[in-house]
């Protein structure tokens, strides 16, 4: 009776929807992406044409311009929200390798610098690793164990994990904070762990974070397969001495830009929902499913909507944000402009977590909120989105949470995200057509239904 009852709830509640029109409106917005959809096609200009996209670099700056121009196709109007940035350039290609292996000899291994590591120039840096798996270890070792050696990270993601994020949130802080902790005890260089879950041979990279006031030390990521190896070589001999060398420099920050295009609402056009993605990515490959994905899934947003005769009651605007790898200038500008103009957003939603099919939403929300979208499952459940459950938003629309503003996350599934994430992997071939034009029009449907009814 309780199974019948609850079935009984669901489908009156589609039919109140149905009686709306927004079954008919969700069915178009599919029907248009997945028949006629261009983000695909945009994705691989992005991707091929333009590329990698590390912000203050010419791939960014081509990104935006190319951006400008798409989104004019189809907006009402389009800007430029200017921001200054990071300017990392990573050099020539690292070396690493074990000197001195009895059994082995010289053991070359896949590294790549960590973002915004300070270099070690041509002489490199040689020493002997001592391996931890977490700052208390490191701390345990102190001083006496640890001066004048090589650090050496090896904490692995927990594959236990079901959601592969939490999986990565229980490792990452070992790249970003542990060249930090690891010169408070007089190291001389950091090897980390890549942030991965298989045994990969491409090493993964990713931002790390200086603390004031201690020494900057050089830090290196290292591929899965070889933190494995070098674990191993420790393990059977204690003097194992290693080397690397990168040519990794900051620059003085370099002028950049968000890149703003909206649709004017026709009865409440001071109400807006943003949806966006962040236009930078990582240097060692074209950054399709981190962020690329996100960008061309929020632009076709627009097109969508302009496609189907939709003419949203509140303005809907997408935001290109840049520098989301390796300072969050973009984000942090955006939501300061939008103080500052006392502009009233009533959503916020991001895709960053790759292309891959959808499961559904992640929310900070007021409970409200929620409970609002949530209620909108019967219409949604039909196209696979049916997780509304867990927290969460996006790291570029973060700041607007300061405001009150519900921040939302596009949920695809995450099973294959760190195979790619911030490698040389993170290339066109690994996107499928359908699933980023699944996520597309999740996202645009969502933001139909806000658009609709709001969400208080």
């Amino acid at each position: 009776m309780r199974i019948f009852l609850s079935c009984l709830l669901v489908l009156s509640g589609a039919a109140a929807f149905s009686q709306s029109g927004d079954v008919s409106a969700i069915k178009q917005i599919y029907n248009e992406e997945l028949a006629h959809g261009r983000s695909y096609q945009m994705l691989e200009y992005l991707t091929t044409t333009i590329g990698a996209r590390l912000s203050g670099s010419p791939g960014a700056a081509a990104a935006v311009e190319w951006a400008r121009h798409e989104l004019n196709n189809f907006a009402d109007s389009v800007f430029l929200q200017p921001v200054m940035v990071p300017h990392w350039i990573r050099g020539q290609k690292e070396i690493g390798r074990v000197l001195n292996s009895k059994k082995r000899g010289i053991v070359e291994m896949n590294v790549c610098a960590l973002g915004m590591s300070v270099g070690t120039g041509p002489a490199g840096v040689t020493g002997n690793v001592v391996e931890v798996k977490s700052f208390d270890e490191l701390k345990q070792l102190g001083e006496k164990n640890v001066k004048g050696k090589i650090v050496f990270f090896n904490r692995p993601m927990d594959p236990t994990k079901f959601n592969t994020f939490e999986a990565y949130g229980g490792a990452v802080e070992q790249r970003a904070l542990g060249p930090s902790e690891a010169a408070k005890y007089g190291a001389t260089g950091v090897i980390v762990r890549s942030m991965g879950l298989n045994q990969e041979d491409y090493p993964h990279t990713g931002g790390l974070r200086y603390t004031v006031n201690i020494p900057k030390l050089p830090a290196i990521a290292i591929s899965t397969k070889h933190a494995d190896l070098l674990s191993k070589i420790l393990k059977e001999e204690k003097d194992i001495q290693f080397y690397f060398e990168t040519h990794c420099e900051t620059l003085p920050d370099a002028p950049s830009y968000n890149v703003v295009a909206e649709i004017k609402g026709s009865e409440f056009p001071k109400e807006i929902i943003v949806v966006g993605g962040h236009l930078d990515s990582w240097d060692l490959a074209q950054g399709a499913h981190d962020d690329g994905a996100g960008c061309v899934q929020s632009m076709e947003v627009l097109r969508l909507f302009d496609a189907i005769g939709y003419k949203p009651k509140r303005t809907v605007r997408v935001v290109l944000f840049m520098n989301e790898e390796n300072g969050l200038r973009g984000g942090l500008e955006y939501a300061k402009q939008a103080e500052l103009k006392k502009e009233k957003h009533i959503a916020a939603i991001e895709s960053d977590n790759g292309g891959f099919t959808p499961r559904g939403f992640t929310m900070t929300a007021p409970e409200a909120a929620r409970t609002r979208i949530k209620s909108w499952r019967p219409l949604l459940e039909p196209y696979g989105l049916y997780n509304f459950d867990n927290e969460g938003g996006g790291a570029d629309i973060g700041p607007l949470q300061a405001q009150g503003v519900p921040i939302i996350g596009f949920l695809p599934d995450s099973q294959r995200y760190f195979d790619y994430h911030h490698t040389r992997e993170d290339t066109i071939d690994k996107v499928s057509k359908r699933e980023l034009e699944l996520g597309t029009a999740a996202m645009a449907s969502l933001i139909y239904l806000i658009d609709q009814y709001g969400l208080q």
